[in-house]
């Protein structure tokens, strides 16, 4: 691919860069109000469920299970690098803490997608050291069998 412009990818700040940093090390983080005990994602200074300030929300490790709330297989897609996917599947889950996550669905056929299918996270690079996070049917809840994607793997801190 040309040096073009990619939509992939984050833009990290000083905020989110405890996020990619633990992404990049196989972990998925959310932020959790210290007030109303809520989770939320993607991650915010404050609480959008009870407005608490920026130093009542911290960074937690997430369980990385969820369940499969929606799903849409991409057939066309211009953008650079999506283009060379197609066809993926975008999805939204469920995340065990609560909040809903926008992300894509790797390692199965969309024919074997069920609403409420138990999922886990596992990442992907998307460039040189930037891991994001996807999700894969669980293997300890028995998924349906689906054709193995080679696009996902740990990321190298994780895999030690």
């Amino acid at each position: 691919m040309s040096g073009g412009a990619r939509h992939d990818l984050p833009e990290t700040d000083d905020f989110t860069r405890p996020y990619w940093d633990a992404a990049a090390h196989g972990r998925l983080l959310l932020r959790r109000c210290g007030d109303c005990g809520r989770a939320h994602h993607y991650p915010r200074e404050f609480c959008p469920h009870c407005w608490a300030g920026e130093d009542r929300v911290t960074w937690e490790t997430a369980s990385g299970r969820a369940a499969l709330y929606t799903w849409s297989v991409i057939h066309r897609n211009d953008l650079p690098p999506f283009g060379t996917r197609v066809p993926y599947t975008a999805a939204v889950v469920d995340l065990a803490e609560g909040p809903r996550m926008m992300t894509e669905v790797v390692d199965c056929d969309a024919a074997d997608l069920r609403i409420g299918m138990p999922l886990t996270v596992t990442f992907r690079e998307s460039a040189d050291g930037v891991w994001v996070a996807v999700f894969r049917p669980d293997a300890q809840s028995s998924p349906p069998q689906g054709q193995s994607s080679s696009r996902t793997q740990d990321p190298p801190a994780a895999r030690r």
